[in-house]
């Protein structure tokens, strides 16, 4: 499951020809009139020598373009690598945007199996370039070999040395770096919990990785087996996770500093497989069904970083974990479940399950009146179609969707505002219960979200008189991670095959932002 393997990530100031290392990078950018050469380390000579052979090369400084070439003479790597950055902005400090050179480290560490060491000479003359580097190449470390059977399949490792030369001394660049290598981690370990196969990964074995994770920290954990939710009433949880031998657990994680300057709850979808239940999937809608539980797996990750770099938010996790299986005992169309908190739900379709056990999760969370609840979740196969597969939709109230917006900007990663229009919630009446879990097709994203809203606990200190609902609620937002969590294409920049870890990095800057 989750790998303890992390690269070693360095920024020193030496001389580029005093680098021990088995390559050594330069990045070319697509310039107006053919492919420029950055600035670089290198002696002039040298220097002119590649940009003066770029066009015969047939570097074209497109992003993920990689060519090796022989070492040069004098400097101690094997091999000189150039990597593609994308078009030049026109920004200072080398005209290159911060998101380029993350991408460009990370694709040129992803690409450079063969190399146990790898040192980087892009533009890095400010500290947020030496941190976007080193991001991106320790995201680009990543395999996934625990359930290769073959030897040589295992010895494919990552690059494990990573080095950035930059002019900056240590002591300004060493708590950047450092936090680059949390980040990294955290998006490591989503990924790995998302590769991992349901026959593997299953809600007890997942609950088993987050206490097991959380060993030597400060993290305090919380599980809710079958019997518990039973006693309490989790009749989401439960109603999904019948039709399972294995059963649902309910994880509560949380990270508590001394004097928090905010609490926010996060809670994530785990349905470790996806069968569809008795409104069963086709199966080729099924091979990539264990990617639904990333919403989990990104806010057990969160926490555990907000941790590691001890943040001065109060953070908690709830991990809603559930197998959704055909069977005798499983949940059937027309049944109705009763939520956490009283309000009923008419199940029409038990593919619509990750809604009924985010709806226990939001309100158990919402019980301890935080200043804010993020759900995360692979919830609709709509917001493929309306965002596609690199780009997570963002719902919710308007305040805390835009700056979950901006934390996403600052990242480097796609997140985009979507709207729960009026009419959102149309198609969820029930004549027997107080909900359906299915609205309308269209605008199937923003109806789910709409439906996740209705479950939103009021504030502590709302006003009952209040006409505006809205208002009362405890700030909310929605992530919709469905397609960008998983990647079934061939990998691109630091993103791998498989599971991605997005949005992991735009909690995080947005849980930083509040501690400044």
């Amino acid at each position: 499951m989750i790998s303890e393997f992390a690269p070693t990530v360095t920024a020193v100031s030496s001389a580029v020809q005093k680098v021990d290392a088995d390559a050594l990078v330069l990045g070319v950018a697509k310039g107006p009139d053919g492919p420029v050469l950055l600035p670089n380390p290198l002696a002039e000579k040298a220097a002119k020598g590649v940009a003066d052979s770029l066009n015969a090369l047939g570097a074209t400084g497109a992003a993920d373009q990689l060519l090796r070439l022989p070492g040069v003479e004098g400097y101690q790597s094997e091999t000189l690598v150039l990597v593609g950055v994308g078009k030049l902005t026109g920004e200072p400090d080398g005209g290159v945007a911060l998101e380029a050179l993350r991408r460009a480290a990370g694709s040129a560490v992803r690409q450079l199996t063969s190399a146990g060491s790898v040192a980087f000479a892009l533009p890095a003359s400010t500290v947020e370039q030496v941190a976007a580097i080193a991001e991106g190449a320790a995201l680009g470390a990543y395999n996934f070999p625990h359930f290769k059977g073959s030897e040589s399949a295992k010895s494919k490792t990552p690059v494990s040395h990573i080095t950035v030369l930059t002019e900056l001394r240590e002591k300004h660049t060493k708590s950047a770096v450092a936090r680059a290598g949390v980040v990294a981690a955290a998006v490591r370990a989503t990924r790995d919990l998302v590769n991992t196969p349901p026959s593997h990964l299953y809600p007890e074995t997942f609950a088993d990785e987050v206490k097991a994770n959380a060993k030597g920290t400060r993290l305090k954990v919380k599980v809710w087996d079958h019997k518990d939710l039973e006693k309490d009433g989790f009749g989401g949880l439960l109603g999904v996770g019948n039709g399972s031998s294995r059963k649902p657990r309910l994880v509560r994680v949380e990270h508590s500093p001394s004097r928090p300057v905010a609490h926010v709850a996060l809670v994530g979808k785990g349905i470790t497989f996806d069968t569809g239940g008795i409104s069963l999937k086709p199966a080729n809608a099924m091979t990539t069904m264990k990617l639904d539980m990333a919403g989990a797996a990104t806010v057990a990750a969160v926490v555990r970083a907000a941790a590691d770099l001890d943040l001065p938010v109060k953070v908690t996790g709830w991990l809603c974990l559930a197998e959704n299986m055909p069977s005798s005992t499983a949940q059937r169309p027309e049944d109705v479940i009763t939520i956490y908190g009283g309000k009923t739900v008419e199940v029409l379709n038990t593919d619509a399950e990750g809604r009924l056990v985010m709806a226990d999760g939001i309100v158990a969370a919402g019980e301890e009146n935080p200043d804010a609840i993020i759900d995360v979740a692979t919830l609709t196969g709509a917001q493929m179609i309306a965002l596609g597969l690199r780009t997570v939709g963002v719902m919710g109230q308007e305040a805390l969707r835009e700056r979950l917006i901006r934390a996403s900007d600052s990242a480097g990663e796609s997140h985009w505002a979507m709207p729960i229009p009026e009419e959102a919630l149309t198609g969820f009446e029930s004549t027997i219960a107080d909900l359906t879990n299915l609205g309308a097709r269209e605008g199937g994203m923003l109806n789910a979200a709409a439906f996740l809203r209705e479950f939103v606990p009021n504030r502590a200190d709302a006003d009952e008189n209040s006409l505006d609902a809205d208002s009362q609620r405890i700030p909310w937002a929605h992530i919709d991670l469905a397609g960008p969590a998983f990647n079934d294409k061939s990998a691109y920049h630091y993103v791998p095959k498989g599971g991605t870890g997005v949005t992991v990095r735009t909690l995080l800057s947005y849980l930083e932002g509040l501690g400044r």
